[in-house]
């Protein structure tokens, strides 16, 4: 059963098309992530958020690469990395037009 995962924690940037200019290695290195189906990247230049949700086909990919995640953010410098992983309610989702197949 798929599973959502959201990601957030402190960013001080790149934000906006800087961002997206900086990190397509990463946005196409994440595509190879077993079990990864897609991700929408999140930010807050407001708020210096970063983080991103992510579909994942089961709960043990979703796990591994929120681990793996986590390991590399912080490694980078980010002191505390906020994930959730959600199951996902399907009939309500399909009233609302969510990309889920």
């Amino acid at each position: 059963m798929s599973k959502l995962l959201q990601v957030d924690f402190a960013f001080e940037g790149p934000f906006g098309q800087e961002m997206a200019e900086q990190l397509v290695g990463l946005a196409e290195s994440i595509n190879q992530e077993p079990g990864m189906i897609w991700k929408i990247w999140t930010e807050s230049e407001k708020n210096k958020l970063g983080g991103g949700i992510y579909l994942f086909e089961d709960e043990a990919s979703a796990r591994a690469y929120l681990a793996m995640h986590s390991a590399r953010l912080k490694a980078m410098g980010v002191d505390e990395v906020r994930g959730q992983i959600f199951d996902i309610n399907l009939p309500l989702s399909a009233i609302n037009k969510a990309p889920l197949a």
